[in-house]
């Protein structure tokens, strides 16, 4: 599929001249730091040197004064505190981070994960039924609550005090727990908005730390976690994320976790240097596999090993689990993708309903994102669980799955979620309607644009103003994520020197040149469809990142070309 070229608007010139004066770098540096909302040499200062001094004060969060009392008079009075967390990568990654630092000196603690399939996100019943047999007198949640007022309430019933340290956003009313911390409260000032739930965690850590004139490192040593669930979750890498993000990785790729470790040991990454989208593709999914196919305390239990043989206990089980889980995904995206290539009404619709009752719950969202990176319109895998339908849905940039999903909401039990993803439960004889209302909603109020991917580009630039000075300081606006991507270029009227190859699947290998500029090597992950015009000889256009590329020691400069074009 030929995706559509957009080049982001210009930013101010006055703004990006200034600033490349200011700071002596090239026009192109400085106008993808204004891209970036980075305008001054302060601001580039703090852009370029992350320092954990810049992080705000925990006590700015609403809350937090109360939610530290709270849990030093648990602490004083001896009670059972249980730590309460969601099953994806963020939640159990907060549960660990706070979980690990209170057992340092509290021996009434204990951890929970809700079972994905039994007890579904978020706070249960069943959790605090646990807690109040067990004689648990508070509960910190993390990553989960905000919307749980009458779960709360249950808990109050029960004498069970509740903090809440979330990221979600806040529906109308704040439940009544003892301390709610998120953010995202529209009475809450802390400068940052976009932490992630383990950085929710981190905070809590962070106030106790300062609170009781204890040693920051106590905190810092569980950055490598954090920046696993700011990767994991995809929240921006921007501000104190970014702060977060750069230490953490730091710690990952010189110090990580006795539980981290074990992780990085199963990964095909040889390198030893782990980058944000390392952990989305070779860490996250690992951690995730538990909650997916068994239970998500076997993520938490490797994460908070104390020794390397338990890490490598915990760690064996939970790469089991992914292999389990990557298996059902390969075979459910198979049948998924067979039922759309022999269907012509399938292939004609403008978005994709399928369902199988023996299809897994836990990879039913792994299936929607591959099904709408290969088709690319919105999507919703359904299948058959605990007496009901349960459906993942996934969404293209530009249109609003949750409002689509408002709908047709008479044909749904309950639905949840964000602008592009959500899950749902249904009846089971409401399938069909489901498909054809969902069907004329997409068509009704998607644009056609969204219906092709974009390629979002930062800048034309000619392939003579790259060389080593300029990706010096590309590779400081690392880490790169969600609004910090890596630059993105063009160039127009490129010719192959020699021929373009194909090798792997479907991947498209080739070294180019433009006239007055060196060669470069390129690599074009399933762009092979390109060889045969690209021998012909003719230019061609591209869009590309900038990347080093190490072969036998040796390292260099490598386009990584996202889309052709001519």
């Amino acid at each position: 599929m030929q995706k559509r070229w957009v080049l982001k608007p210009k930013n101010d010139s006055n703004k990006t001249q200034n600033l490349q004066t200011e700071l002596n770098v090239s026009s192109i540096i400085a106008n993808l730091l204004v891209g970036r909302e980075v305008e001054t040499f302060e601001q580039a200062k703090l852009f370029f040197r992350p320092s954990l001094e810049d992080l705000h004060d925990p006590f700015l969060m609403k809350d937090m004064d109360v939610a530290i009392h709270r849990i030093e008079r648990a602490i004083g009075n001896n009670e059972k505190i249980l730590i309460y967390g969601d099953y994806d990568v963020d939640g159990t990654t907060a549960v660990s981070v706070v979980y690990s630092f209170f057992r340092a000196f509290h021996s009434r603690i204990e951890f929970y994960i809700p079972d994905r399939y039994l007890e579904g996100y978020g706070i249960s019943t069943e959790g605090i039924d646990y807690a109040a047999k067990h004689d648990f007198t508070l509960i910190i949640a993390l990553d989960c609550g905000i919307k749980a007022n009458d779960k709360i309430e249950y808990a109050n019933s029960k004498g069970i005090d509740f903090i809440i340290g979330d990221h979600h956003m806040p529906g109308d009313t704040i439940p009544q727990a003892v301390a709610v911390l998120d953010p995202k409260r529209i009475d809450c000032p802390y400068p940052y908005k976009e932490l992630s739930g383990c950085g929710i965690g981190f905070k809590i850590i962070q106030a106790f730390i300062l609170k009781n004139s204890m040693n920051m490192e106590e905190a810092y040593q569980f950055l490598d976690l954090v920046a696993v669930s700011i990767a994991s979750d995809i929240v921006p890498i921007t501000g104190e994320n970014r702060i977060l993000a750069h230490y953490g990785l730091k710690k990952l790729n010189t110090n990580p976790s006795i539980g981290l470790q074990a992780l990085i040991d199963l990964s095909s990454n040889k390198t030893g240097i782990f980058s944000v989208n390392d952990i989305v593709f070779q860490i996250g999914p690992r951690i995730n596999a538990a909650g997916r196919i068994e239970h998500a305390k076997d993520a938490v239990n490797l994460l908070i090993s104390k020794s390397k043989e338990e890490a490598a206990n915990f760690s064996a089980s939970v790469d089991d689990q992914n292999n389990q889980r990557k298996d059902f995904d390969l075979q459910i995206t198979t049948e998924a993708l067979a039922i759309i290539e022999n269907s012509a009404s399938n292939q004609a619709r403008k978005s994709t309903v399928l369902y199988k009752s023996d299809w897994h719950k836990g990879v039913i969202g792994i299936v929607a994102s591959r099904l709408t990176e290969k088709y690319y319109r919105p999507t919703v895998i359904l299948t058959h669980t605990n007496g009901h339908i349960a459906g993942s849905a996934r969404s293209v940039i530009g249109f609003d799955l949750y409002e689509a999903l408002s709908e047709c909401s008479d044909l749904l039990e309950q639905f949840g979620g964000h602008k592009y993803a959500a899950g749902l439960t249904m009846k089971e004889e409401n399938i069909p309607l489901f498909q054809e209302k969902f069907e004329n909603v997409v068509q009704r109020t998607i644009k056609p644009e969204m219906l092709q991917q974009e390629v979002s580009i930062d800048m034309e630039i000619t392939l003579d103003q790259i060389d080593s000075k300029f990706y010096r300081l590309l590779k400081q606006f690392e880490p790169f994520g969600p609004q910090n991507e890596a630059p993105i270029f063009m160039s127009k009227g490129i010719l192959v020197h020699g021929n373009a190859y194909i090798v792997g699947n479907n991947h498209l290998k080739m070294t180019i040149f433009q006239e007055g500029a060196p060669l470069y090597d390129c690599i074009g992950f399933g762009l092979a469809e390109h060889a045969n015009y690209i021998n012909s000889k003719k230019p061609f256009d591209i869009c590309y990142s900038i990347e080093e590329n190490s072969w036998r020691g040796k390292k260099k400069l490598q386009l990584n070309i996202k889309s052709i074009r001519y």
